[in-house]
């Protein structure tokens, strides 16, 4: 390996230096044949080889090269160090786009040569030195090739893909002769069981840069490793096979998805022996391959995350989190180990941490006090270090999950003077959701509805002048009710915030009734009330929807329908199911505790009927008396 050490480390140095004397095209650049290999030293294992001058560039082709040169890179040992000393200003020009421009104290024109003539040594370079580039002449390549074919299989197969990585590096185009001789023994080599999944790997990267998922080298590679992932991996080997599936992964091929279904079982085996950076890797991999199905895989990852959670740096808890909430899975003992961990380390972690960390509990419905008020005081401390997307997120997530820390006022106060004097920072999206999960929380921005409400505001508020979204208009519509339903504060009228329905595909305004609640709700109501005298999902003129209405006359007896022209008092019944809380609490989200606020204001009377006490009760009797105890207390009270 010791070999391949110094090929690595040759390349880099080649690809430092040459990326800073001059960027290079997919083509590899050379200098005049003149100037290869003319000055080399050989000392037993070592070459030393001297800067090169770098005199013109041209595209690579598979130009022969003398004989002299050839003997010379015969006799070049394996070790080989290139080191690379700087040079002045003076003695360097620099390419970009084809074009040379040369420093200011060295101005003189470049001469004009064709991509297919050899170089001359302009005058002003007295010493020819060696450059760097022939270490990819096919001469080269072939000696080299040569030389690994002694060496294992496995640092045979690591040296080769080295090379590969090397011609990425330095921009040579796959169909060129050099290439084509490490392909060709790349392909030579794999029929060969013995190569390592890691090896394999490492080609396969390789090759996928070097020519993109259609290369045959790549197909060969996955051949391979399929053959070995039927047999067994250990846990990093199986960490490099997900990383190369995440790169060159085809849907339709069969071949790959059985050999992914079969990675899949490995790693649920041994789920327990990965590390943390392993962990990250696998779902950022799971990510990339959009493995939204493998639940159980993405389940174990999950419990394996809380075990190690406390060993996550903050990096790969930003990871791990993103991944996991665009794979959709929810593990009660990462948020367990969240509130356990996270508290202690936010006063010093990264403020990024902190708000993908909320956008997780938002997107799982994680209503964690311990979480919550950690990041309440920890705004309150340190909101100044916080850009204005993380103060957005962190908000939002309170606001929507109906939460209220204990240190609501010095927070709110927080962020009142963080709006005032950063009002203009906000991307006018994040700052009408900032003040929409205000709303929520009873936090209502009167100081700042004229500037919402300005044209200026609203024309930042529509891209490229296009009309508002949906969402947008919306949300502003909500401001509007809350603030004149709530604190009778006018808001100017405006044409374009005629909302006509909160409902939606996405249900961020309101959650839809649960047609399975309605109906295990249905049979007791219709019997305690004599009849069908309700309605259902009817649609209010402030665009809210009401699960279940029934109306009353003066007197407090219902009404039947034929008879609604003459409502007295309206009741609305909210069949509150499991999504209208947040997951495992018996809180609702704050979009439905407005739109109970804002029913109630509209004249309603609200009777809440929750699932997790509906369900509770085993007989019809039961659920009718639950029904007449909910319903008739509110009649008795304005009757009275």
């Amino acid at each position: 390996m010791k070999f391949i050490a110094c090929i690595s480390s040759s390349v880099r140095a080649a690809c430092q230096h040459t990326s800073a004397c001059f960027p290079l095209n997919r083509a590899l650049v050379r200098g005049s044949p003149a100037d290869r290999c003319t000055n080399v030293v050989f000392a037993s294992k070592t070459v030393v080889a001297q800067q090169p001058c770098v005199t013109g560039v041209r595209a690579f082709h598979g130009a022969r090269v003398s004989t002299a040169a050839v003997q010379q890179v015969s006799e070049l040992p394996l070790h080989f160090l290139l080191p690379v000393p700087r040079k002045s200003e003076d003695e360097l020009s620099v390419y970009q786009l084809g074009r040379r421009t040369t420093p200011k104290t060295a101005a003189r024109s470049a001469p004009h040569l064709s991509p297919y003539s050899p170089y001359t040594k302009p005058p002003s370079n007295p010493a020819a030195l060696v450059n760097i580039q022939s270490l990819f002449e096919e001469e080269v390549i072939q000696e080299l090739c040569t030389r690994l074919a002694h060496f294992p299989i496995n640092d045979r197969a690591e040296g080769l893909a080295t090379l590969l990585r090397a011609c990425v590096e330095f921009g040579v185009e796959a169909h060129n002769p050099p290439v084509c001789r490490l392909i060709n023994e790349c392909l030579e080599l794999l029929p060969n069981r013995d190569i390592g999944v890691t090896q394999l790997c490492h080609l396969g990267e390789a090759a996928y840069a070097l020519e993109g998922r259609q290369s045959a080298l790549v197909t060969e590679v996955l051949d391979s490793i399929n053959a070995s992932v039927e047999e067994d991996v250990s846990p990093s080997e199986a960490v490099r096979v997900y990383s190369l599936l995440a790169l060159c992964y085809e849907t339709a091929n069969k071949r790959q998805t059985h050999m992914l279904a079969t990675l899949h079982r490995h790693t649920q085996r041994m789920v327990h022996r990965l590390k943390p950076s392993q962990l990250t890797d696998v779902l950022q991999s799971l990510l990339k391959l959009q493995q939204r199905l493998a639940i159980s895989l993405v389940l174990r990852l999950s419990h394996r995350a809380s075990r190690v959670f406390k060993a996550f740096s903050d990096d790969e808890v930003i990871k791990v989190l993103s991944a996991l909430m665009i794979l959709g899975q929810y593990d009660e003992g990462l948020l367990a180990a969240m509130e356990k961990h996270l508290p202690g380390r936010l006063g010093a972690c990264d403020p990024e941490l902190i708000s993908t960390v909320m956008e997780y509990c938002l997107k799982m419905r994680c209503r964690s006090e311990p979480i919550f008020e950690a990041v309440a005081e920890n705004f309150v401390c340190h909101a100044e270090r916080h850009t204005t997307l993380q103060i957005a997120k962190q908000i939002v997530a309170m606001g929507r999950l109906n939460y209220l820390p204990q240190c609501s006022s010095q927070m709110f106060k927080m962020l009142e003077n963080i709006l005032s004097s950063r009002f203009s920072q906000f991307q006018p999206h994040s700052l009408i959701e900032v003040l929409h999960a205000c709303m929520h929380l009873e936090r209502f921005p009167l100081n700042y509805m004229s500037k919402v409400f300005s044209p200026y505001f609203l024309q930042r508020l529509q891209a490229h002048g296009e009309p508002l979204d949906k969402d947008s208009l919306r949300q502003l519509k909500q401001l509007c009710l809350s603030t004149s339903l709530e604190c009778y504060y006018r808001v100017p009228r405006l044409p374009f915030l005629h909302v006509k329905r909160f409902s939606s595909v996405d249900q961020a305004f309101e959650t839809p009734m649960e047609h399975l609640f309605y109906k295990q709700v249905k049979g007791p109501l219709e019997k305690l009330l004599g009849g069908r005298l309700y309605t259902t999902r009817i649609l209010t003129y402030i665009g809210y929807t009401v699960d279940v209405e029934i109306c009353l006359d003066e007197k407090g007896f219902v009404l039947p329908l034929s008879q609604w022209d003459h409502t007295y008092r309206r009741m609305a019944l909210s069949l509150d199911g499991q999504n209208r809380f947040c997951i495992n609490t018996q809180h609702l989200l704050g979009k439905e505790a407005t739109k109970k606020r804002h029913l109630r204001r509209i004249g309603y009377e609200m009777v809440q009927i929750p699932y997790f006490e509906f369900e509770k009760l085993r007989s019809q009797e039961e659920q009718v008396q639950y029904l007449h105890n909910k319903i008739f207390s509110i009649i008795l009270k304005f009757k009275h």
